[in-house]
């Protein structure tokens, strides 16, 4: 099954990856580092093979959501290297944002024998931590027989994921074999790993990351001192501001619509576009302008400035999360069209009023708690959608209790961190400078 699996990756390497390369510059999406895909490190990265801990986080969200665990993997390995390694482009350029968190940043290679022994050569970790669905088959069984310990965190699968996984159900055992340990966030994620094949004494139910990764906001605060984003949105104080977030195409036309009658009635009103994907800037910016507003960039705002543009194009990465305290209802993207969803809990932790649509598979247990909490509205359709924005940009109470109640649910789920941390530490001891962590209970799937 591995050589199965191998010769089939490797044929994907030979006929599609030029032709992926060719139509992503094409399209003019970032590629990425080609050499660290085939195994080729800089040496900078561990260039006396110190003894290292590897991170791997696909893309933005993973990084965003892991941020919090590699801040706790600093203080309890401080002799360790940390490295972090994303698949995607965009992920890559979040993680370069960390600064001194971690030791160094690459992209991960191919999971073929020949890149993942040079990458293992390199790195030298005595510790692999992958984060939500990130499952590997030859860089675990590489781990496995190199006596590298591999733990999976903030743990995930999503119904897409599961249906792919079990066609291959057998291979599937043997590749979670080589798991050490697998932190999943519900119980009905862990389930579906024990269905294919991971050992229930390798399982732990921890919650999600994401819960811990959010800053909690001082009460009170003004969210336009001291922010390096906000005071280029300053001349949205006062005025109703409403976000959607990481919007896929098919989602900004409702959203659009739905604009067009706020602003009917509050003509001060403001609407931030923020795309998933950085290619679709331009197009969005071009279908806002034929929608007949005035669009303007991010890119284009200065600090202090005022604009009279009803619609800002945010062009960039790695903002949209502080912009969610200026808000005064979100819409988050993915999940009017069946993408699964995006997160709810960075706008949930300044308390904001959430909509999302009927596709949230990949963050299903938490949309669920959300909706049946009264934290957040879920609407069917593109035309619910267009009725429910401008009903609750005129209600303020509602808006206000579905905050409050939206804020209370981060709060109430947080904890995965210490868990993760303790598990970790479990299959690696401590940095002998750092203080043991403090086990807490952990919730094994039986």
């Amino acid at each position: 099954m591995y050589f199965l699996y191998t010769f089939a990756l490797f044929l994907y390497l030979v006929a599609l990856f030029p032709v992926v390369v060719c139509t992503r510059l094409r399209r003019g999406k970032p590629i990425g580092n080609i050499s660290d895909r085939f195994g080729r490190l800089r040496p900078v990265l561990n260039p006396d093979h110190e003894r290292s801990i590897w991170v791997h986080a696909v893309s933005v969200g993973e990084v965003l959501a892991i941020r919090v665990l590699l801040s706790g993997l600093r203080e309890t390995y401080p002799q360790h290297r940390l490295l972090l390694s994303t698949t995607t482009a965009t992920g890559q350029q979040v993680a370069r944002q960390l600064g001194s968190v971690v030791d160094g940043t690459f992209y991960a290679p191919f999971d073929l024998p020949p890149f993942v022994s040079r990458t293992l050569d390199r790195v030298a970790p005595e510790l692999l931590v992958m984060v939500d669905t990130e499952i590997w088959p030859n860089l675990l069984r590489e781990c496995r027989s190199r006596g590298v310990k591999t733990v999976l965190v903030n743990g995930r699968l999503s119904n897409r994921s599961y249906r792919g996984y079990q066609l291959a159900r057998p291979f599937m055992r043997r590749v979670l074999e080589h798991l050490d340990l697998a932190c999943v966030q519900t119980e009905a994620w862990g389930q579906r790993f024990v269905d294919l094949g991971l050992k229930p004494e390798c399982l732990i139910i921890t919650g999600s990351l994401k819960f811990d990764a959010l800053e909690v906001p001082a009460t009170g605060a003004d969210p336009y001192v001291a922010d390096r984003v906000l005071p280029y949105f300053g001349f949205t104080k006062g005025r109703q501001v409403l976000i959607a977030a990481s919007t896929l195409r098919g989602e900004e036309e409702p959203v659009l619509r739905a604009f067009r009658r706020i602003r009917s009635k509050d003509l001060d009103a403001v609407l931030i576009v923020a795309p998933r994907h950085p290619e679709r800037f331009e197009e969005v910016y071009q279908l806002a302008v034929r929608e007949g507003f005035t669009v303007a960039r991010r890119t284009e705002l200065r600090p202090g400035g005022g604009i009279p543009a009803a619609v800002v194009i945010l062009d960039t990465i790695g903002e949209l999360t502080r912009l969610f305290q200026i808000a005064t209802l979100v819409f988050v993207g993915g999940s009017l069209v069946p993408a699964g969803g995006h997160n709810v809990l960075e706008p949930a932790i300044f308390g904001k009023a959430i909509v999302f649509g009927p596709h949230m598979e990949n963050f299903g247990e938490i949309a669920r708690l959300f909706v049946e909490g009264s934290a957040a509205c879920q609407v069917r359709s593109a035309r619910e959608l267009e009725d429910l924005l401008p009903m609750l940009v005129a209600d303020p109470e509602r808006r206000a209790s579905l905050g409050a109640a939206a804020r209370a649910m981060v709060d109430k789920n947080r904890g995965a961190r210490h868990h993760s941390l303790s598990v970790i530490a479990g299959l690696l001891p401590p940095d002998r400078s750092h203080r043991t962590i403090d086990a807490r209970p952990l919730h094994a799937v039986p």
